[in-house]
């Protein structure tokens, strides 16, 4: 197995409150490596909090702390703005999980894709278009010269967020995070997007972690899963084994999604500590 590329060792994430520092991740250690990891569980659990953390995102306001955070051997504790911004859309991404808030109204999608190139790799302007052009038709827009000269007010949603992961895969990272990437899709196209970052995600030879609160869904793409609950680790398995989950809690969120099969019964709710 080779080495992975993120190492969360004892991640804790705090904020201040009424009543002192509120704790919102406690403790969490996991890796990623290059595969696709599902980060799964209810709103409040912690995973988009701990995505941001490995990002360096988090307000001025939170008190971050971990035995180690490391990418590729970097402490990611210990890095400058400027040395965040040599990371960030370079060697790691973000995909979030509404384009309309992460596309900029006012640019031409061609520029918003070349952005990371600009900033990151030393190219004509000629050689980021052809790279653009070459993403686009890679996440599966057709016509990416005319998507190039688009603005995201003429995209449908599934458009925006593919047009998003190709901006985030512009200049080959070697993570890529995506918080809750397909929440704000139908179900049709929410498949289509997690087979393209899956696909993606092997052709490069990219590590993913896939933040969501569907875990049936990711669970399809994903070759880990971790589930959090109330800002620590529940449990933590390969997905071929979730039928099979220990935690009661896992089992109640593999339980819980809405089908054919259950309509018009009632949902597993899950009320217990195991």
């Amino acid at each position: 197995m080779t080495e992975p590329l993120l190492h969360v060792d004892g991640l804790s994430i705090a904020f201040p409150s009424a009543k002192g520092m509120s704790q919102v991740v406690n403790d969490i250690t996991f890796t990623v490596g290059r595969e696709i990891v599902a980060l799964v569980g209810e709103s409040g659990s912690g995973k988009s909090m701990t995505g941001r953390a490995i990002m360096g995102l988090l307000p001025a306001n939170a008190r971050v702390a971990a035995r180690r955070l490391g990418f590729e051997g970097r402490d990611l504790l210990t890095l400058s703005s400027k040395e965040w911004n040599r990371l960030r859309g370079n060697k790691m991404g973000l995909i979030l999980q509404d384009p309309k808030y992460s596309l900029n109204p006012a640019h031409r999608i061609g520029r918003q894709v070349e952005e990371t190139l600009l900033l990151h790799a030393n190219l004509s302007s000629a050689e980021r278009r052809d790279k653009a052009l070459d993403m686009l038709d890679k996440v599966g827009l057709s016509d990416p010269k005319r998507i190039c000269s688009s603005y995201p007010a003429t995209l449908s949603g599934g458009m925006g967020q593919r047009v998003m992961i190709a901006a985030m895969l512009a200049n080959r990272p070697k993570l890529l995070i995506a918080d809750e990437p397909t929440s704000a899709l139908d179900k049709e196209l929410q498949d289509q997007i997690l087979t393209l970052l899956r696909k993606l995600s092997e052709e490069f030879g990219m590590g993913l972690l896939l933040i969501s609160h569907d875990l049936q869904q990711v669970s399809r793409y994903a070759d880990r899963v971790i589930v959090m609950r109330r800002g620590v680790i529940e449990e933590e398995m390969a997905s071929v084994d979730l039928a099979s989950a220990r935690s009661g809690y896992t089992r109640a969120l593999w339980a819980a999604r809405p089908s054919a099969e259950s309509y018009q019964t009632r949902l597993p709710v899950y009320g217990g500590d195991e």
